[in-house]
């Protein structure tokens, strides 16, 4: 299998002589194509800036600082401009939040990453995708219309839609109840099968990190264990 991600000694670190703290401290991974890799570890731990620089939306403290290559470009040596690029033609990043644009409608906030780049619109894949994340009846709804649990689907309809190298999942259920958790992960696991999607998730919870092909710990900017959980199902 081909790696479509290679983060090589990767360093990222908050403050000075005292008070420094090391986020990200000389981390090596790989992930390879198709795969749906969770990052689980306690608050602080890390994971959240190592998903960051990853996506491009944090940078690490200098040019000595490691490499972080997705589909072969070494995004470290990107500058502001061609990682804005880079990061909406390669990687679909899903928050906590959602992020939606309030006055976009379903079918706009999904779409909008490739309207930015004036690409067409497939509409045969927006409809099957649309479909999949059961927002046939919502499409022409306004994000404050919409439950939080449908609100996170359109996050991840948006982030699925440009075919992106990279999906980047940051606590995606966090703020859901278990019930709308388990959809949004279900979601995660067809896109990873039906649409043989990259995932990169993020969280706290053990149960959903489960979910997930292999598992990585992380603790105090270091990865402490890594456990695959597909040869271990195999077994």
């Amino acid at each position: 299998m081909t790696n479509i991600l290679e983060v090589k000694n990767l360093t990222k670190t908050y403050g000075k002589g005292d008070s420094l703290v090391k986020a990200v401290d000389k981390v090596n991974l790989s992930v390879a194509e198709g795969e749906f890799v969770a990052i689980i570890g306690a608050s602080g731990s890390g994971k959240s800036t190592l998903l960051h620089l990853i996506g491009g939306v944090d940078r690490p403290d200098d040019k000595k600082s490691g490499e972080i290559i997705i589909n072969g470009e070494d995004i470290t040596k990107l500058n502001k401009n061609k990682m804005a690029i880079f990061r909406r033609e390669n990687i679909g990043i899903i928050y906590q939040f959602y992020n939606l644009i309030p006055v976009l409608t379903v079918r706009e906030n999904i779409t909008l990453p490739v309207s930015l780049d004036k690409k067409e619109v497939d509409e045969k894949y927006l409809d099957e995708l649309i479909d999949a994340l059961g927002l046939k009846n919502r499409e022409s709804h306004l994000p404050n219309q919409l439950s939080g649990g449908q609100q996170q689907r359109v996050a991840i309809g948006r982030a699925l839609f440009g075919r992106p190298a990279l999906i980047l999942a940051d606590e995606p259920t966090g703020n859901l109840d278990s019930k709308s958790s388990a959809e949004i992960v279900k979601l995660l696991k067809l896109a990873n099968k039906r649409y043989h999607q990259t995932i990169i998730m993020v969280t706290h919870d053990d149960k959903i990190a489960e979910q997930a092909d292999r598992i990585i710990r992380f603790a105090d900017g270091k990865i402490a264990e890594k456990t695959n959980l597909k040869q271990a199902k195999k077994k």
